[in-house]
């Protein structure tokens, strides 16, 4: 299997709900604090990126998504995602990986998250049972033919799927 290029489109999906994740512990000043992991009990000392600074201070992006990271931003004028401490962001963030394909329900809501290795994300019984059932068991070596069936199947059963 080749392994799929990442391009980051800056959706904020990743960043959304983690502020039951990641809490301020300590502000130092000078937009200096430390980041505390409620999961793993990490601390992190973080810093707000110079270039965005005047980003970190609008707090507007609460009022829409109380629960997102304490350092998650939109951008003015493009509503791209950012990451206010990105250069020195806990190595959770910097490990990350994206979700290559968002899974639908017939109601538009979301379903599951595949993620880059093929592996499935989801609390839908349905959708985990025909994942088990018809698409895990697809040892097709290409990843695009791969997903390009999985996403008939999905399809098929009703689900729709965003990349």
């Amino acid at each position: 299997m080749i392994p799929l290029a990442f391009e980051c489109s800056q959706c904020g999906e990743c960043c959304r709900n983690l502020g039951y994740v990641h809490v301020i512990r300590e502000e130092y000043g000078d937009y200096r604090f430390l980041l505390h992991n409620t999961y793993t009990g990490e601390d992190t000392p973080v810093e707000v990126d110079p270039d965005k600074r005047g980003l970190f201070d609008d707090r507007s992006i609460f009022e829409k998504f109380p629960h997102t990271c304490p350092f998650f931003r939109h951008q003015p004028g493009s509503g791209n995602a950012l990451c206010t401490v990105h250069r020195t962001r806990p190595e959770i963030c910097r490990d990350y990986e994206c979700w290559r394909l968002l899974i639908l329900d017939h109601a538009g809501r979301l379903a599951g998250r595949i993620r880059y290795s093929r592996m499935l994300c989801s609390d839908d019984p349905l959708l985990i049972k025909i994942w088990d059932d018809c698409i895990d068991v697809n040892n097709e070596p290409d990843d695009q033919k791969w997903e390009d069936a999985m996403i008939r199947t999905l399809r098929q059963a009703g689900y729709s799927v965003r990349r």
